[in-house]
C-alpha cells in the first residue's frame, strides 16, 4: 500500500500543499482559520497521513528526540517517576524520549553515549537512581542534565533531592510529637551514598535547634533493607531505659519495615511505645505498612519534569548549582507522644 502524501492531505481537505504543511508543522497560528486547521487534520487523520521526520529532522537540525541514560531506572519501579516527570514534559512538547539503560555497567554506557549522540539527540539527560556525585563521562555534551546525581565538577545543571532539610524535617515531626530519645537508624559508611550524611546533618541540626544532646548511642548503622533496619532497632531497644530511643528516624522506608518488625517482636506497638519516620515514601512500602508510616518524599516526578524542562531550554538553569528538590513530610499514623514513662 502506497505511502499517504502531502499532496494527498490536501486533495482531501480542498487545500494547497502549502496550507497542510503549515498547519501540520504547528505553523499556522492564526493565518490560517481554525475550520480549515480542524479540516486538514481531519483528512490528514482519515487517509493515514504521518509526516517524514527523517526528512523533517533534515530541514529543521533537529530530532526531537532526547536521549536519557540512566543506570538502573528503567528496571526499579522505585525511582521510574523520574522517567515518568521527564516523559509528560517531552510528550507535552512533542518530543520523544530515547532511554537506554546500562545496568550501571561501563562500557554500555561508553556505547550509549555514542549512540545517542549518533543519533543526533535534540538534548542528553543522564540519571543515576539515587543522589550520587559522579565524575562526568566522557562524550557526553556540554548541555546535558543531570538528574538524581551531580557532576563531580560541577560543570553541568543538575538537580538532587534536599537531603539535609529532608532529614531535619523527619526529625522535626518527632520532636514536634514530644520526642526527645530520637535514635537515627543510618545506612553503612560509604563515601558514594551522599544522601547518608545529608540526612545525618538534618537530625542533627533538627535536634540542636530543639535543646536536645545528641546521644551517639542513638546513631546506629545497618544494610539499607528492612533486615538492616530489624537489627539495628533491635540492637537500640537493649540500651538502658534511660538511654533507648522513644522515637526512630530511619534512612529508608525498606529499615523503617524492620523497625516495626523489631518493635512487634519486643512486644510494642507503633506508635504507642516507638513512634516511626522513614524516608522515600516507597511504593508498595510506606502506605501499606501497618500503622501507614510516616516518611519523607523523595521528589522523583518534580526532578524529572525539571530535568527536561531544563533540557528542552523551557527553563534556566546555572551551571555549579544544583537546583535541591524539596522533599516534603508525608504525614500518615507511625508517629505519636512519647509512652508515658513507667511508674515506679
Amino acid at each position: 500500500m502506497a505511502r499517504a502524501r502531502m499532496a494527498d492531505v490536501a486533495s482531501a481537505a480542498g487545500v494547497s500543499t502549502a496550507t497542510v504543511s503549515m498547519v501540520l508543522s504547528g505553523a499556522a497560528s492564526t493565518r490560517i482559520s481554525p475550520e480549515t486547521q480542524a479540516r486538514v487534520r481531519e483528512a490528514a487523520e482519515r487517509i493515514g497521513y504521518a509526516p517524514n521526520s527523517v526528512a523533517r529532522s533534515l530541514r529543521t537540525q533537529r530530532t526531537r528526540t532526547i536521549g536519557l541514560i540512566s543506570d538502573t531506572i528503567a528496571t526499579t519501579p522505585f525511582a521510574g517517576r523520574m522517567l515518568a516527570g521527564a516523559n509528560d514534559v517531552a510528550r507535552e512538547h512533542g518530543y520523544l524520549v530515547v532511554l537506554v539503560d546500562t545496568d550501571d555497567d561501563a562500557e554500555r554506557e561508553r556505547q550509549a553515549i555514542a549512540a545517542l549522540v549518533g543519533q543526533q539527540v535534540d538534548a542528553m539527560i543522564y540519571a543515576r537512581m539515587w543522589h550520587r556525585v559522579v565524575p562526568a563521562p566522557a562524550g557526553l555534551p556540554d548541555s546535558t542534565v543531570f538528574l538524581d546525581c551531580r557532576p563531580r565538577d560541577d560543570s553541568r545543571p543538575a538537580t538532587v533531592p534536599d537531603e539535609r532539610d529532608g532529614g531535619t524535617a523527619a526529625t522535626l515531626e518527632l520532636i514536634a510529637a514530644g520526642h526527645r530519645r530520637i535514635a537515627y537508624v543510618d545506612a553503612p559508611e560509604d563515601n558514594e551514598v551522599v544522601a547518608s550524611g545529608l540526612r545525618h546533618e538534618g537530625y542533627l541540626s533538627a535536634l540542636a535547634g530543639a535543646g536536645v544532646t545528641a546521644d551517639p548511642l542513638l546513631h546506629v548503622r545497618g544494610t539499607t533493607d528492612a533486615s538492616g533496619g530489624r537489627a539495628a532497632t533491635e540492637a537500640l531497644l537493649t540500651l538502658p531505659a534511660d538511654r533507648r530511643p522513644t522515637a526512630i528516624f530511619c534512612f529508608n522506608d525498606r529499615m523503617a519495615m524492620g523497625a516495626y518488625a523489631a518493635a512487634r517482636r519486643a512486644g510494642l506497638e507503633v506508635p504507642a511505645d516507638l513512634s516511626v519516620v522513614g524516608y522515600d515514601d516507597q511504593q508498595l512500602v510506606a502506605a501499606e505498612l501497618d500503622p501507614p508510616l510516616t516518611t519523607v518524599a523523595l521528589p522523583h516526578y518534580e526532578m524529572g519534569r525539571w530535568a527536561m524542562e531544563v533540557a528542552l531550554g523551557l527553563r534556566r538553569a546555572e551551571a555549579g548549582v544544583p537546583l535541591l528538590m524539596p522533599c516534603p513530610i508525608i504525614r500518615r499514623d507511625s508517629v505519636g507522644p512519647p509512652p508515658e514513662p513507667a511508674s515506679a
